[in-house]
Parts: C-alpha cells; structure tokens; sequence
C-alpha cells in the first residue's frame, strides 16, 4: 500500500480523508461541491481563484452580511489563494500545487487548462500518481463546445419534459440538481480512484460530466424508456406507475401520500372512513388505482378535508402509513431538528461562526468536522504561496483556516 503523501498532523481532523490535499481548480457547483464533502471529512482542499474570485461569489440575493449565500453554502473548511494564470511566477505556484496535491479538480471548458501546463498529462508526468478529475459539461467530444449550465442539461436530458402540470411548460428542478449530482458522483470517482491507487501506487485521470450524470440520475424515467420504449411525460405531482403518490389539499394545508401497495391502500381506507373503496374493481389494485386515478381522486379528497393536513399526518403515520405534511425549506429543516437529525452545524468561530446543513455521512470512527467558515477570497494566500515556495513537501500548509472542530448546536446545550 501506498503511504499517506503528507503529515496529517496540523489538520486537526480525525476525518477519513484527513492528510489528504486537494487542488481545487472548480468554481460554481458541482466541483466545489464534491471538494467541501471531501474537506468535510478531513481533506486539506486550497481553493485556486482568479483575481475576480468564483463566480458564486456574486451570486446574490440572498447575502449574509454582503457574502453571497450561494457561495457560503458550499465552500466551508477550504483555503482560498488567488493566483493569476497569466503571471509567470503565480502559474508557477499554480503547477507546484498540482504536482504536490493527492487530487486535483478542475470543471474548466475541455482543454482549457492545457494551455498552462495544468492538464492532466502535464500534472501527472511530474506527480504520475495524482488523481485528476475534471467535470465537463457535455463531455469531451462532440459537446465540447456547449456551455455547461444546469439549466441546459435540466432541457436537453429531458427532466424539464417530465417535470411540471401536462397542461403545463416544462419547469426546471427547485434546484441545480444535475450539478449537485455530478458533485457527489465525483466524489465517488474520487474515492474509487483512490483505492485504486492504495493498491496499486497508480493514479489516474477520472473524467464526469453534467449530461451523463443527468441520464443516470433519472434512473426510472431513462431505463423505462430504454426498456419498453415509451416516452415518460409530464404529470404534475403525479406518479405513472404508483397511485396515491402525490399531494393532496386537506383542511388546511396539503398532505403528501405514497401509498405504494395494495395493504397500505386498504389502511389508508379504512383511517378515511372509506372501508368499502379498498374492495372497489376500479381501485383493488394498484394497477388499478393508477389506470383510474381520475375516479379515485375526489373521492380521497372529499374525505382528508374534515381535518388538516398536520393532524392527518399524526394520524397516518401512527398506522405506518407513508405520508407527509408540504413544507418549505424551514419547516424542512425545522422538521429534520425534531427527529433528531440535528441538521444544522457552526461552521467557524468568533466573529467568522456561520451555520451550515451538517455534512449527512455519518462515520462511526472518523467523523466529519466543521473546522473553518467559506474563506474570504485569497483569505489564505500569503501562507499558502509560502508554503509552496518551501521545499517540504512532506507536510499540509499550516494557516489560519487550520483550527479546533467547531461543536453542533446540540453538541454545545449539552
């Protein structure tokens, strides 16, 4: 097996990852994304920037305190240094990172790094067991060209189609979902490659882009038209195949069901006072059910308008029925605070302490920590080009982002 690269000592993590370095050449979503999941279980991630900064950092409204949110949300636990490619001496320090670093990231237009001697053969004939993954848009080929937004992939993989009232314009997710799933599908990639070279001593070039990840993660919807060759369309909040699967109004408020058999089907009638519509031709079945949706429909509704949407969900799932009451993004993680799952987390200290959705992979062993807040653009530069002019390579850079884990909210009342 290989040895860890770097001392680990002045990570102050216990994290899976920790003594790991990582060269983060992304910016906006999806690579940034991947890095902070990485730096959130130990790895020492330095973000490059160019002298105007990631582009999220503009991204406003919302700000905290004239600090873009967006960029707030995905960059905790780095190290930003700025270093302008077109500067002899800072691309320098640019290659000197890369040829030091276990994993380089980097979502610039295919070939875009080449030019400064920051493309994966040119890292890896001077770090040959690095492990480089680069995120394209549309991939390397005939795509190349095209602009690697979200929004474009959400249109031309098809979600947009399928998203929306059948009556309606094809809407885009509530959410960049295609870059957050390329993220995390980096990550894996990341990890895979990784292991790969504890065996090995081998690195590799791991390459992802938006429009494959987009295919693979509508996972029904894709294989269904592969596998029986019928185009998926848009149906509201409705599902093709399962029936009750969608919000319903209530007396006040709307109520989620996901009544995926024909025994949850028969306690959901019975809860509802409707015990004879589970032995119904036209709803016994969930085949049936979802053929006569239309019929099925009022009925449903008519009977959970005697009470509201919070008092049936009480009563519902005390029957170990799936169903939920339609929040937003508070109610979601005020919701997410009263099972337990303690969703909120300080990133930071003093007058830098800001909250943050805690990272959700739990390790038994070697936890995820919250040692630092989202850097301030070249926050950290002077050290870290210190320490890449230092001829050590052995050991991480030591800076002022390097501090004690932060404890949660619980974590802090107890």
């Amino acid at each position: 097996m290989t040895q860890p690269r770097h001392n680990a000592a002045n990570t102050l993590s216990t994290g899976p990852l920790s003594g790991l370095l990582v060269a983060d050449f992304g910016r906006v979503l999806a690579g940034p994304y991947c890095t902070m999941l990485m730096a959130d279980l130990g790895a020492t991630v330095i973000k490059v920037e160019s002298p105007l900064g990631d582009e999220t950092r503009s991204w406003v409204p919302p700000a905290r305190d004239g600090e873009s949110t967006y960029f707030l949300s995905i960059n905790r636990n780095k190290q930003s240094v700025v270093l302008d490619f077109t500067d002899p001496q800072e691309l320098g320090l640019a290659r000197e990172l890369a040829a030091r670093a276990d994993v380089v990231t980097e979502n610039f237009k295919p070939g875009g790094l080449a030019r400064f001697g920051l493309d994966y053969a040119t890292v890896a004939a001077t770090n040959p067991d690095v492990i480089y993954a680069s995120i394209t848009g549309f991939g390397t080929g005939a795509g190349a060209n095209l602009p690697g937004y979200d929004l474009l992939v959400q249109s031309l993989s098809g979600l947009m189609s399928v998203t929306g009232a059948a009556e309606s314009e094809g809407y885009r997710s509530g959410v960049a979902v295609f870059d957050v799933i390329t993220g995390l599908h980096t990550a894996v990639a990341i990890g895979a490659a990784l292991f790969h070279r504890e065996r090995t001593g081998e690195g590799q070039h791991v390459e992802l882009n938006l429009m494959s990840s987009a295919l693979s993660g509508m996972v029904n919807q894709t294989g269904g038209y592969l596998l029986s060759g019928s185009v998926p369309t848009r149906l509201g909040n409705d599902h093709l195949s399962i029936y009750p699967y969608a919000p319903f109004p209530t007396g006040e408020g709307e109520l989620v069901l996901a009544i995926g058999n024909d025994a949850q089907f028969r306690t959901l009638c019975t809860a509802l006072g409707l015990p004879g519509v589970a032995d119904d031709v036209r709803f016994a079945t969930n085949g049936d059910r979802s053929i006569n949706r239309d019929e099925l429909r009022p009925i449903l509704v008519t009977q959970l308008a005697s009470a509201s949407a919070s008092v049936w969900f009480e009563r519902l799932r005390a029957l170990g029925l799936p169903c939920a009451p339609l929040l937003d993004i508070a109610g979601g993680i005020d919701f997410a605070s009263q099972i337990g799952l303690d969703p909120v987390v300080t990133v930071g200290s003093g007058e830098r302490a800001l909250p943050g959705i805690r990272n959700p992979m739990t390790f038994a062993r070697t936890p995820a920590s919250y040692r630092s807040a989202p850097p301030e653009l070249d926050e950290h530069g002077s050290a870290i080009r210190q320490w890449l002019r230092d001829a050590d390579k052995t050991h991480l850079p030591t800076t002022t982002a390097v501090t004690q884990p932060v404890p949660t909210r619980s974590e802090q009342n107890t």
